[in-house]
């Protein structure tokens, strides 16, 4: 185990981090220190911001001081990619240019690390890619899903990306197979979430009408009596958002086994599934500066195909219209 120690720091907060959360500043600044120590900080006071003490949720201004305080950080040896992790990953790459990275994520890797995972595919590109120590995660998918997920370059990149997030000016597509024949139609469906952890720690996401806006748009690929393949446009970007709406319906997705159906997923599983039948299949977006529009697709993993083909179903993503 290697011990560095950071000395005290007195930071002048830039243009190019005004309106950044304060967590989210520290969680970069801080690399190699675990998540729940920033946020230990955070709650004791030991991180200041014009002297003062501040909320995670606190977003910077431009020329605001933060005191950060020493910090011991523990880096084990061994958080770093192992050979067949960076082939993946490295193999996994769909889209470059200067602003950006695009990755095809493989199923059953986090996209960042906390909770007792030391890598994620943001710390393990970091150290792939030092050309670009800037690297910072555009939005995140769960563990399980697999499919198109966004690296930012810059800041500057981060920002804009960002505010295409919150105008919706990103088009994100996802291949699911749910229970059962879909029998509603293209629809979209509006129902809001709340987080929620439970006694055991883990953290489920509810149904509320004081919860978040969470839309989703659900449109059928393909169907039959045992399942539906069903293309879902994200027109918000909550946590487990697309498996508690198609939950909430009465189609759950196969291999949930939070929100999912026991005894579906338990026939899923002898057709070979196992994994969460999620695929973010395509994102849409332009920027500025670049003359193209950027579209990327993320071709459905054999694994998921051989499923399809099992329970009759077969589709590429196939846009709504």
């Amino acid at each position: 185990m290697e011990r560095r120690r950071q000395p005290p720091k007195q930071i002048t907060v830039d243009s190019s981090h005004e309106g950044q959360r304060i967590d989210n500043y520290l969680l970069t600044a801080l690399k190699g220190v675990p998540r729940h120590h920033v946020y230990r900080l955070l709650r004791k006071g030991e991180v200041r911001v014009n002297k003062g003490r501040i909320r995670p949720s606190y977003r910077l201004q431009h020329g605001d001081i933060v005191r950060i305080p020493p910090v011991a950080t523990d880096r084990p040896h061994h958080s770093i990619p192992s050979p067949q992790l960076a082939e993946v990953l490295l193999k996994s790459i769909l889209y470059e240019d200067n602003d950006l990275l695009i990755v095809n994520k493989p199923s059953g890797i986090a996209v960042h690390g906390g909770s007792g995972i030391q890598l994620g595919v943001i710390e393990a590109f970091r150290i792939l890619r030092p050309q670009d120590p800037d690297l910072e995660l555009v939005h995140r998918l769960d563990r399980a899903t697999s499919g198109c997920l966004v690296l930012a370059k810059s800041r500057e990149a981060l920002l804009e990306l960002h505010g295409l997030l919150r105008t919706n000016e990103i088009d994100k597509r996802y291949l699911t197979l749910v229970k059962g024949r879909w029998q509603i139609g293209s629809r979209s469906i509006a129902i809001p979430l709340r987080k929620n952890r439970l006694q055991s720690g883990e953290r489920m996401v509810l149904h509320d009408a004081k919860g978040k806006t969470a839309i989703s748009y659900f449109h059928p690929v393909n169907v039959c009596d045992e399942a539906s393949l069903m293309e879902v446009k994200l027109m918000t970007g909550r946590m487990h958002q697309i498996r508690v709406h198609a939950a909430q319906q009465g189609y759950p997705i196969a291999g949930d086994d939070k929100y999912g159906d026991r005894t579906f997923n338990l026939k899923m599983r002898s057709l070979g599934l196992k994994r969460l039948f999620l695929h973010a299949c395509s994102i849409e977006f332009a920027m500025r500066g670049k003359s193209h529009r950027i579209v990327v697709k993320a071709p459905l993993p054999y694994d998921l195909h051989q499923v399809l083909s099992r329970v009759d179903l077969s589709g590429d993503c196939i846009h709504a219209v």
